[in-house]
């Protein structure tokens, strides 16, 4: 039983030959049974080649043909080239190569589907570019097999692989049988690196295995070298393939050289049909040009041209307004310009605040994650908000949001409140309140105590008040329809009052891509003057004698200084109030100087949110503090409606 177990598993390879030979020096279960019993040697060093398999031995003069390409000496003297050798030999193959084309008369032709297996023709000077793309890589050792598996392998390729030359015809064969240095492997230079001789199918694998290895950059540094031998050898291909070697592995850190302007010519054709990746790529070359102007500018040029040509490459590539983006070249320094108007590219993130008149956030968060919605907390600064990744189901349409546990609102519309920082029992007003995520949040820091008048002006926008406040249980809240500037003539003496004006829109450019285009110094202007308009309607509005309150929280999604810090210091100007910190943490300083501008030097507490800096929509925030109700005598008038200085 036990000589019948050794017999199967070792020594029987015609039972399906799944077992390989192991090395000398690893025992073996069974080795000196089988090998007494079989009478062969299981050394692979000292395996002798019996000739062509069973199959290739039926068909007539198939010894006779395989003869002349067998090795002339005997294969334990085969060993494996270094690299010098194969330079030697590669050019030794390419002068065999070009001499018989030379002395060939005009009339002889090569006699099709005469080649046999191992037979190689020398590649032409035609073909000898396309050889070297196709067959790079290092060249590796053939596995080694016994004389039976030679067979065996030879059985279960069956006639395709014995019949290459027909199937494929002779000048395919050509192309496909050439050795992975381009030369004719039957040449006579070739004697020690016979044994190495592989069928078509194995360079086929090889080729492939290789071409793999390329894509995956594990290229050792062998085969690095063999490459560049390649292209020394080559004369037809080296200079072309130099070329697009060049062009491809081109780093742009190595180029020193001078930006140049691009010619008239060049800017009519971006203007009509722009090429965006030229364009991308010459206005990250202009700004890197006016980092450095003193060393990096062209002779000739000066400032302005290369300010004027960045304009036209930004307005083409982000498709602004030729207005809009030169009044953010003059609000950005120009590294600062080009992140901005990429975050204007991409959304904000979604972000949601948790209604703590019905639940808690941890209490939402994981319902919510029950879900299938991925979400974190929105930061520090915010005890309610949370930001939310990706949802399998609709965020807005959820049974928590349709039992009002939260409100949909941008991270960027949470902070007017805070800088409010309403107090339980107090009278504010919330003079633009649409669509009511404000004044809901208000309620909601107030606990539903005290009374808060929610006013718009556009009845429209009304009705979405009316269905958020139900659903998130509010109750100390009157909706009213007023225009803002009038409000001081219907109702005043209010501790607090909010005072989201509306303005041109350039913070949320994300949201609404249109602002790119449509916006012109007419609307900047027009919206400025409503803004100056409601904010001392608001400021009058509010009791300076208010025990726990008196402030006025002023706040836009823009940027421009136009619609901000203009207005501020216009209304500082004409009533008795004073700004004060806003309570939040982070965000940029208000400006106090703006190119031939000056402000008041509190405008240093003011703030400033950018999408780039802080991943919220642009917006602007200011706190004022009203210290008397009087309005000074001298300010009044129509006069208050004039632009500053």
């Amino acid at each position: 039983m036990r000589e019948t177990f050794a017999w199967c598993g070792v020594g029987a390879p015609d039972l399906g030959r799944t077992w390989s030979p192991a090395p000398a020096s690893e025992p073996r279960l069974g080795a000196g049974l089988a090998s007494s019993t079989m009478g062969r040697k299981l050394d692979p060093t000292k395996k002798e080649k019996r000739g062509p398999g069973r199959k290739a031995r039926k068909q007539k003069g198939a010894e006779t043909e395989l003869a002349r390409f067998l090795p002339a000496g005997s294969d334990e003297n085969v060993k494996r080239l270094s690299s010098r050798a194969r330079k030697r030999a590669a050019r030794r193959r390419l002068g065999s190569a070009e001499a018989p084309e030379m002395n060939k008369s005009p009339g002889a032709k090569p006699l099709p589907g005469k080649l046999s297996k191992g037979a190689v023709q020398a590649p032409s000077k035609k073909g000898a570019p396309s050889l070297f793309n196709s067959a790079r890589g290092k060249k590796c050792p053939a596995p080694t097999h016994s004389s039976d598996e030679e067979e065996e392998e030879e059985d279960s390729e069956g006639d395709g692989v014995v019949n290459q030359g027909d199937l494929w015809g002779s000048e395919d064969s050509d192309a496909d049988m050439v050795d992975d240095y381009g030369a004719d492997s039957s040449s006579e230079d070739e004697d020690e690196d016979d044994g190495e001789e592989l069928l078509p199918i194995e360079r086929a694998a090889r080729k492939q295995k290789a071409q793999e290895a390329v894509a995956g950059g594990q290229w050792s540094e062998e085969e690095t070298y063999e490459e560049e031998e390649e292209e020394k050898v080559s004369p037809e291909s080296g200079p072309k393939e130099d070329d697009e070697m060049e062009g491809d592995l081109r780093i742009n850190v190595d180029e020193e050289e001078t930006f140049v302007l691009p010619p008239a010519g060049e800017m009519e054709q971006d203007a009509q049909v722009p090429d965006l990746q030229r364009v991308h790529k010459r206005i990250q070359d202009i700004v890197g040009v006016l980092r450095d102007f003193g060393t990096q500018r062209e002779e000739g040029r000066s400032r302005s041209e290369y300010l004027q040509r960045l304009r036209k490459d930004l307005a083409t590539y982000y498709s602004y307004g030729d207005f809009l983006l030169g009044k953010l070249m003059d609000l950005f320094p120009l590294s600062e310009l080009v992140e901005f108007l990429e975050a204007n590219e991409v959304p904000r993130p979604i972000t949601l605040r948790t209604n703590t008149l019905k639940t808690r956030r941890r209490d939402l968060a994981q319902a919510l994650i029950n879900r299938g919605v991925n979400l974190d907390p929105l930061g520090k600064w915010s005890k309610t908000g949370l930001v939310v990744y990706d949802s399998s189901v609709p965020i807005g349409a959820t049974p928590e949001y349709l039992a009002g546990h939260y409100m949909l609102q941008g991270a960027s519309s949470m902070l007017p409140v805070m800088a409010l920082a309403p107090q339980e029992h107090e009278r504010i007003l919330d003079m633009c309140c649409a669509p009511g995520g404000k004044t809901s949040y208000i309620a909601q820091l107030m606990k539903n105590t005290g009374v808060i008048l929610a006013n718009d002006a556009n009845a429209e926008r009304l009705r979405s008040v009316v269905g958020n406040l139900h659903r998130l249980g509010v109750t100390n809240t009157v909706i009213s329809h007023y225009d803002g500037r009038q409000f001081p003539k219907v109702v005043g003496g209010f501790d607090r009052v909010l005072l989201d004006a509306p303005c041109s829109g350039t913070g949320i450019i994300s949201k609404d891509p249109a602002v790119k285009t449509n916006k012109d110094e007419k609307d900047i202007l027009r919206c400025a003057h409503l803004q100056k308009e409601l904010l001392l309607s608001a400021i009058d509005s509010v009791s300076a004698t208010s025990k726990t309150g008196g402030y006025l929280v002023y706040c836009t999604c823009s940027i421009m200084v136009e619609e901000n810090e203009w207005v501020v210091d216009y209304a500082l100007r004409k009533r008795n109030v004073r700004l004060v910190p806003t309570g939040l943490d982070f965000g940029q300083e208000g400006f106090t100087r703006f190119r031939e501008r000056r402000f008041h030097p509190t405008l240093r507490s003011t703030r400033r949110f950018y999408p780039h800096t802080h991943n919220v929509d642009g917006f602007f925030i200011a706190k004022f503090k009203k210290f008397s109700s009087s309005i000074p005598q001298s300010q009044t008038g129509p006069s208050f409606l004039q632009a500053p200085g």
